[in-house]
C-alpha cells in the first residue's frame, strides 16, 4: 500500500486524516464490491477503530447485514432522539438481535440540555435545525468519541446525494458510505435475496423514516425523502452536513 493510502496508526485520539488520504482510499476501492471493501477494512487497518451508525430506518437492514457478515462485534450506534416513532426502537432491537450484533450502543440527548434548550419539547416546530443539533448531532459527537472512523448508511441515489463518495473527510474522522453506488433496484433485490425484514412503517407510506414530528407519509410520485421536514428548507439532520462536527 502506498504511504498516501495508509491510515494513521494512532488510535487513542482521532487521527488527522487528510484529503489526500481520503482520495487514496476512494481510488483504492473504486469499482470493488462493497462486501469485499468492508471485509478488508473491518478485519484489517480499521479493526477496533470503527463504529457503524444506524437510524434503523427504511433500508437500514441492508447495510447492517453487510457489516454483520464480516464482524458482528463492530460497535453499532443508535441515536434515540426521544422523538422517534415507537416502531423504530422495536425494529432496532429485533434487527440487531437477528443479525447477531453484540455491541449495540444507544445514545440520547443530554437531559440538562433538553431542559435548557427545549423544555416544552417543541423546538422541532420552530427551529428544526436546532432540534436536530440538540437531539442528533451532539449525542453522535459523544458516541463517536474515541473512534477513528464511522460507517454511514447514506445512499447516492437519494435526492440531494448524487455523486456521494465512498469515503469522506469529516474533520479528523473518516466517514465511509458503503452504499454510495447502490441503486434502489439493487438494494431491493438484496432485501429479497437475503430475506431482510423491512421497517414496519415502510408499508404505511414512509420510505424515509426519521423523527415522528418531522416525518410525513409520501404520496405516489413524490421523492422518497419528500416526507422529511416537509414545508421546511431542510434536507439533512445535520449529522451529514459538512463539517458535521
Amino acid at each position: 500500500m502506498s504511504e498516501a493510502a495508509r491510515l494513521p496508526d494512532v488510535i487513542d485520539t482521532a487521527p488527522a486524516f487528510t484529503a489526500e488520504q481520503v482520495a487514496a482510499l476512494n481510488a483504492r476501492f473504486a469499482g470493488r464490491p462493497t462486501a469485499e471493501m468492508l471485509a478488508e477494512l473491518l478485519t484489517g487497518e480499521l479493526k477496533g477503530r470503527i463504529a457503524v451508525v444506524s437510524s434503523f430506518g427504511a433500508e437500514s437492514a441492508m447495510l447492517l447485514d453487510l457489516v454483520a457478515a464480516v464482524d458482528r462485534s463492530v460497535p453499532l450506534i443508535f441515536i434515540n432522539t426521544q422523538k422517534m416513532f415507537g416502531e423504530t426502537p422495536a425494529y432496532r432491537d429485533s434487527l440487531a438481535e437477528s443479525l447477531g450484533f453484540t455491541d449495540l450502543r444507544v445514545y440520547r440527548p443530554d437531559p440538562y440540555e433538553i431542559a435548557r434548550r427545549d423544555d416544552k419539547s417543541l423546538r422541532w416546530a420552530y427551529d428544526p435545525d436546532g432540534c436536530c443539533d440538540l437531539r442528533k448531532v451532539e449525542p453522535l459527537r459523544r458516541a463517536l468519541a474515541g473512534f477513528d472512523a464511522w460507517i454511514s448508511g447514506r445512499k447516492g441515489f437519494q435526492s440531494g446525494r448524487a455523486g456521494l463518495p465512498r469515503f469522506e473527510l469529516d474533520e479528523n474522522r473518516l466517514k465511509i458510505n458503503p452504499l454510495a453506488d447502490w441503486d434502489k433496484a439493487a438494494m431491493d433485490a438484496q432485501f429479497t435475496l437475503r430475506e431482510l425484514p423491512r421497517h414496519p412503517l415502510e408499508a404505511s407510506g414512509y420510505p424515509s423514516i426519521g423523527c415522528q414530528p418531522c416525518t410525513s407519509q409520501v404520496q405516489p410520485g413524490e421523492d422518497p425523502r419528500a416526507g422529511r421536514w416537509r414545508h421546511w428548507d431542510k434536507t439533512e439532520c445535520g449529522i451529514h452536513n459538512q463539517p458535521a462536527f
